[in-house]
Formats: structure tokens, sequence, C-alpha cells
């Protein structure tokens, strides 16, 4: 989009570019999302950015009204491929604040020099400025929606001491932490005052156009794992929950299904509420639900891709803004996806850790890799390669290396890691290799064949259906 354009999606108010790009008005010293409810500024006085990040590094504090930090993710860094979409998944999974500039350089297989230059020439800020962002994104969640002590918050958002998360709130926000959540909406006085570590965080999961929540539940009730995972509710209005393995702890995390708007444009948002033995992980595990869930999505761009093909049009137009599940963690599903569902709920009780404080129907965290590498065959290798990191499904995982990893591994088929690249490495570009995927439906491939499996009312690629199939 050019400039002129982005102007055009801002006086509109425009909700489809919310997250996929910012604009700051030089006269307010403010930045915000397209669909901003405020007086559309001059344009003469408007400057856009890939990211909040890249405003704030201007010296822009976020709007209040319509929070844009807030936004859905950009789905351009779920789509890419090369280091700067690599780069931009693994901070937002928080590798920056674990392991610093360099971790984020190692990873990439480039100097931190390189990254930095690249990420700043693409989306206006460096990785220490994106995360610094995303970091005052939580902060400002934590302030709004608990009564956790703010020295508290500021170590669990991140920051590495009490003075640089003050010096960050009142740069972003224009406040101070306490004016911050003096300043969260009253109708959430009761919930902040109830949400403790041990009452878990409640947020809102936002997403861009359409949602299909029904398909999505429908598919995690479908592949649930017993002890991991659990789908209570009927129909319209169901809870997913399950358990999650964290860098710094367990968690448990419980996502409300929601219909989406009548507008086409309006977007919207899913409840969710997190349960964290350390806080620290909030960001991490928002990041792991939005992936799963696939909340960052460009529905409109895929429907506008997929609509114009003669076979999927029909499908398109019953089942607008389908999304394509992922994984809340890579390697629990490139296991499950290997031995299906009744293997992995037998692997969960004989291996997997079991959650100091139980919670109704789950009981387990699923069996991190090491604790699998001693099995036999085809497990074994898998679990033993994601053990020594020979095999890398993280977020900033190159996905042709992954696969090549893969196919190398013993009796791993090629259905079976189109599953995996699919899901677990959140490829929206995905063709198995028995199947009729004309190249007119890149690079949306993944979800074409997901309108597919869905409107026949089967969902072939499951672990459980990749078990049947291969007996």
């Amino acid at each position: 989009m050019d400039e002129e354009t982005r102007y055009g999606a801002v006086r509109s108010r425009d909700a489809r570019f919310d997250g996929e790009f910012f604009f700051a008005v030089e006269t307010t010293g403010i930045y915000c999302r397209p669909s901003c409810p405020a007086v559309t500024p001059k344009r003469e006085n408007v400057r856009f950015y890939a990211t909040a990040a890249a405003a704030q590094s201007s010296g822009f504090r976020a709007c209040r009204r319509c929070r844009p930090d807030a936004a859905p993710g950009s789905a351009e860094w779920n789509v890419r491929a090369d280091v700067v979409g690599r780069a931009m998944r693994m901070i937002g999974d928080g590798v920056v604040d674990r392991e610093g500039v360099a971790g984020l350089a190692v990873r990439l297989g480039y100097s931190a020099r390189q990254v930095q230059r690249q990420l700043t020439a693409e989306v206006g800020a460096g990785p220490v400025a994106l995360a610094r962002a995303q970091r005052a994104h939580t902060a400002r969640v934590l302030l709004q929606t608990t009564e956790l002590p703010i020295t508290e918050i500021a170590f669990a958002a991140g920051f590495a001491s009490v003075r640089q998360f003050n010096d960050t709130i009142r740069t972003v926000y224009a406040s101070t932490p306490t004016e911050l959540r003096a300043a969260a909406p009253r109708r959430g006085a009761a919930s902040r005052r109830a949400a403790t570590p041990s009452a878990g965080i409640p947020l809102r999961l936002a997403y861009r156009g359409k949602y299909q929540a029904g398909e999505v539940f429908d598919l995690l009730a479908a592949e649930a794992v017993a002890g991991v995972e659990e789908v209570t509710g009927g129909a319209g209005s169901r809870t997913y929950r399950r358990t999650l393995r964290l860098p710094y702890g367990t968690g448990i995390v419980a996502v409300g299904e929601r219909l989406s708007g009548a507008s086409a444009h309006a977007g919207g948002w899913l409840d969710a509420r997190l349960h964290l033995t350390d806080l620290r992980d909030l960001t991490t595990a928002v990041q792991r639900l939005r992936r799963l869930l696939d909340l960052d999505s460009d529905p409109y761009a895929v429907d506008e891709r997929l609509g114009a093909d003669e076979r999927l049009a029909p499908l398109v137009a019953a089942r607008p803004g389908l999304r394509s599940p992922g994984a809340a963690d890579p390697e629990e599903l490139a296991v499950r996806a290997l031995v299906g569902r009744d293997e992995a709920e037998r692997l969960v009780r004989a291996y997997g850790k079991l959650l100091d404080a139980p919670c109704g129907t789950l009981t387990h965290v699923f069996p991190e890799p090491a604790a699998l590498a001693d099995t036999d065959g085809t497990l074994g290798a898998l679990a033993t390669a994601l053990a020594d990191g020979s095999l890398r499904l993280d977020p900033g995982a190159d996905r042709e290396e992954a696969q090549s990893a893969l196919l190398a591994l013993p009796g791993v088929d090629p259905r079976t890691v189109a599953l995996i690249r699919t899901r677990a490495l959140g490829d929206p570009d995905v063709a198995p290799p028995d199947e009729d995927v004309p190249d007119a439906w890149r690079p949306w491939r993944s979800y074409a064949l997901h309108h597919l499996r869905v409107a026949d009312r089967t969902e072939p690629m499951t672990p459980n259906e990749l078990e049947e199939h291969r007996s």
C-alpha cells in the first residue's frame, strides 16, 4: 500500500488494516490504528509506520481511545519465511526478553548488527525497540486487568528494573503506571480485584474481519488429548482449555467460542483467561494461543484470492474468514502428528509432567522431547532431534530446513511432514504430496485445503486420522 491508500483507510476508519500499519499525528504526538474513531487528521500531519515500535521510537505515544498496541498482529510476519519474518515471530515469542539480541541473532544465523539493520530497514525499529513495545503492552494489560503490585508487574512484563519500567510507560502512554491503572474501564474493576495469579488473567484476543470460531472449536474438540486438553459446553458457547509448557513454568489457558459479528469489517475478539505459574510467561503464552487459533490471519487477502477460484468460491462465500489453526506447542504437535491421539494420551500418562495443582480433567503437561528420546523407533528419533536441536520447530525456525530434517528421520512420511509444516510451523501455503492443489491457490494453499475438508465434514490431516490412514 502506498501512503495515499493508507490515508484512505484512515479516513474511512477501515478496521481491515488494524495491526497491518499504524499512523501518527505530528500535531498531537499520538499514534493510532487505522480504525481510530477520533477526528481524521489532515493528510500533511500524518506519518505512517509498519509497527507500533517504530511509532514509539519516533516519539509518538499510544492513543488512549483506540489502543493501537492491542490491535491484531500483522499477518505478514506469519506468512513471510525470510529473516525479518522469522525475527518478528521470535520477538513475539519473547526470545529477546529471554536471550537478548545476541540470542536472537544466533537463532537466525546472522550477526546482531545484520539483524538490527534488516529489521530497522523493513519495520522501522530494531529488536530492542520491538521487544520494548511488547513489554509495554504486557505491562498495560497487567496494570488494567489485575491488582498485582506494580513492582511485580514490572518484572513480569520483562523489564530489567522498576526505573526502566516507569520510564517506558511514561514514554509510550504519557502516564505513570498508577495513572494507567486508574484509567482502566470501570467495567473491569470487579474482574481486576478477582484477577490474581491463582484466579487467572482475563484477556481479549483480537482478530480482524470474520472469524469462523465454530470450525476452529470443532477441530480442537476432535483432536483434544485427555489430560492436556478439553472442550466443554454446547456449540456456539464452548470453552477450550489446555495446559502449556512455557519457558519459566507451566500454564493453563481457557478461551471461549464467540460468534463473529454481522459486519464483515468489524473484527472482534475471543475472551480468554490465563493461569500461569510465572507471570513472565504471559507474552509467550498469548502469542502461542494466537498462533493456535490463527488470530493474526488476514482473512480479506485469503478470501479474495481463494474466492476467485471456481471450485472454492462457494466454500469461501459460505465460510468467510475460515482460519487454518496452528499449534500452541510445535514440538507437541509434531509428536501428535506422528503417533495419533490415542498414543498421545498414553504418552501423557506415562511421560507427561503432572501439574502441581490439577484443574478438573487437566492433569498433565505434554511430555517434553527429552522425556521421549529413549523411546524406540521413529518417535525416539523425532524426540532426539527435537531435544538436541538438530530439528527446530520454534516460531523462528527455517521452514525448508525443518522439512528437510523431518524427511531425513526414519519412518516420517511426506504427508506427516506436510501436516507438521502447516500446523507446527504455521505455513499458510502447504500442498501435501498426494492432493490436487493448484498453484492458483498460492500463497494460501493451506487455507484452501482446510475449506475443502470442512466442506466435506472430514479432517484427513488431523493427527488421529493420520494414524487411521497408516493402519
